[in-house]
C-alpha cells in the first residue's frame, strides 16, 4: 500500500511540474532579468509600406470649388462612412497587375509605391490633364483598413479591420480578444506577402526584444496564429488547481480499481 501511495505522489509532483502553465508563459514582452528598469527598446525603423495586389486604397481628392473633382470621390455617405463594405465598393483595390481604375485618370500603375508616391502621381496627372495650380488640390491616399487574419487559441478570430496607418500585433491581439491561457505567446507564427512570395515567420511576445522585430507591426492581409500550449494537449488542467483535481480524480478511479481487484 505504502508504494501505491508513493507511487501516486510521485506521479502528481511530476504533472503538477509539467502540466500547469507559469507566469513566463502568460506575461507580455518580458525584460531579461539582467536588463535595469531605465532601459529603452529601441524599436526597428518602419519603412514606408509599400502597396502590394488586393489592397484597398482609400483616395480623397478635394479642390477649392469641390464641383470640380467630385467625380472622383464617392458618395457623400459613403465618404463620411467609410465603413468595410464602403470602402469595398468605392475604395481602390490593387488589381493583379498592380493597377487601380480612378474615375477619368483610368488605370494607375500603384504597385510597390508608397502611399507619398501615390499620391504625388495622381496629384501631377491632375494638374497637368485636368486642373491648374488655383485650384488649390489636395489628395489623400491610404490604406482602406488595415485587415487581418487571427486565427487558433485566440478569444475572438477571424479578420478584422482596423482603421488606424499603424498596427501593433499586441494592438491586433488585443482587439481580437486576447490570446487564451492554452495559447502560446512565445511562437506566434506570421504569415504574410510578399511580390515575390509567401513567408511565414514566428514571434515571441513574452520577450521585450519583440518590439524590435520587423513583424511587430502588422501589415495588411498578414494572417496570424496562436499555437496551443503543450498543456492543452496533455489535458491535464492549465492552473494548478484544475490539476490537482484531475489528478484527485484519477487516483480515486486508480484507488477504488485497486480495492476492486485486492478483494476479489
Amino acid at each position: 500500500m505504502n508504494k501505491i501511495y508513493s507511487f501516486l505522489i510521485v506521479l502528481l509532483s511530476c504533472f503538477l511540474t509539467t502540466s500547469c502553465i507559469t507566469n513566463k508563459d502568460l506575461v507580455y514582452i518580458q525584460k531579461a532579468e539582467t536588463a535595469s528598469e531605465s532601459d529603452v527598446i529601441q524599436p526597428v525603423a518602419i519603412k514606408p509600406y509599400r502597396v502590394k495586389v488586393n489592397d484597398v486604397l482609400s483616395v480623397t481628392i478635394k479642390a477649392l470649388d469641390q464641383k470640380l473633382v467630385a467625380m472622383f470621390n464617392p458618395s457623400p455617405e459613403n465618404a463620411l462612412s467609410r465603413s468595410d463594405q464602403s470602402l469595398y465598393f468605392d475604395g481602390f483595390t490593387v488589381d493583379d497587375h498592380g493597377n487601380i481604375r480612378v474615375p477619368v485618370l483610368g488605370e494607375l500603375q500603384v504597385l510597390g509605391m508608397t502611399f507619398e508616391e501615390i499620391r504625388q502621381k495622381i496629384e501631377k496627372q491632375l494638374l497637368e490633364e485636368y486642373l491648374n495650380k488655383e485650384a488649390d488640390l489636395f489628395v489623400t491616399v491610404k490604406i482602406g483598413g488595415l485587415r487581418y487574419t487571427i486565427n487558433g487559441e485566440i478569444g475572438s478570430p477571424g479578420t478584422k479591420t482596423l482603421f488606424q496607418d499603424k498596427v501593433t500585433i499586441l494592438e491586433a491581439i488585443a482587439n481580437s480578444g486576447d490570446i487564451t491561457l492554452v495559447g502560446n505567446r512565445k511562437d506566434v507564427v506570421i504569415v504574410r506577402q510578399f511580390p515575390h512570395g509567401t513567408e511565414i515567420h514566428t514571434v515571441d511576445l513574452t520577450s521585450v526584444e519583440v518590439m524590435k522585430s520587423p513583424y511587430y507591426y502588422v501589415q495588411p492581409n498578414d494572417y496570424i496564429y496562436i499555437k496551443p500550449l503543450k498543456q492543452k494537449t496533455r489535458g491535464f488542467g492549465t492552473n494548478g488547481l484544475q490539476t490537482v483535481t484531475t489528478l484527485l480524480s484519477t487516483m480515486g478511479i486508480l484507488f477504488t480499481t485497486y480495492l476492486l481487484i485486492k478483494n476479489n
